[in-house]
């Protein structure tokens, strides 16, 4: 039988997750990283402000989840998923954007990403959130 000092240690383990924040916007960076703490104050948070940086960190950090802007400079947010996809296909991207173009919508689903509209909210990190806890 496992002690209730071991069980919560496991607890802890299992809930110290890592993510990627991915937003050519410093301020929305920051709004998302407030939020997810505010909801998951254990979680390690990296950042990146373009698709190239993205798949960097990565490669470097190899985060649980990612939550990735759509339209940035360079490399875009879909670009950038179906590069990480590709090599790190149980990571879970969240792909959080203004775009809400149903050409946008398929795709992300064709990649197996969830699809959240921004502004960003408590409501939408939520819906991140709720997508990271899917099995």
């Amino acid at each position: 039988m496992i002690g209730a000092a071991e069980s919560n240690s496991a607890e802890q383990r299992m809930n110290k997750k890592t993510l990627l924040i991915v937003d050519d916007s410093r301020v929305s960076r920051m709004m998302i990283r407030a939020l997810v703490l505010e909801r998951q104050p254990e979680w390690q948070i990296f950042e990146a402000g373009n698709g190239e940086e993205a798949i960097n960190q990565v490669r470097e950090n190899m985060p649980d989840y990612v939550t990735m802007d759509m339209n940035m400079p360079g490399m875009d947010g879909v670009a950038a998923s179906e590069q990480i996809r590709q090599a790190y296909p149980t990571t879970k991207i969240v792909l959080l954007t203004a775009n809400i173009q149903e050409s946008s919508r398929q795709k992300a689903q064709q990649l197996g990403l969830a699809f959240v509209t921004k502004p960003i909210t408590a409501a939408c990190i939520d819906q991140a959130l709720a997508f990271y806890a899917q099995p």
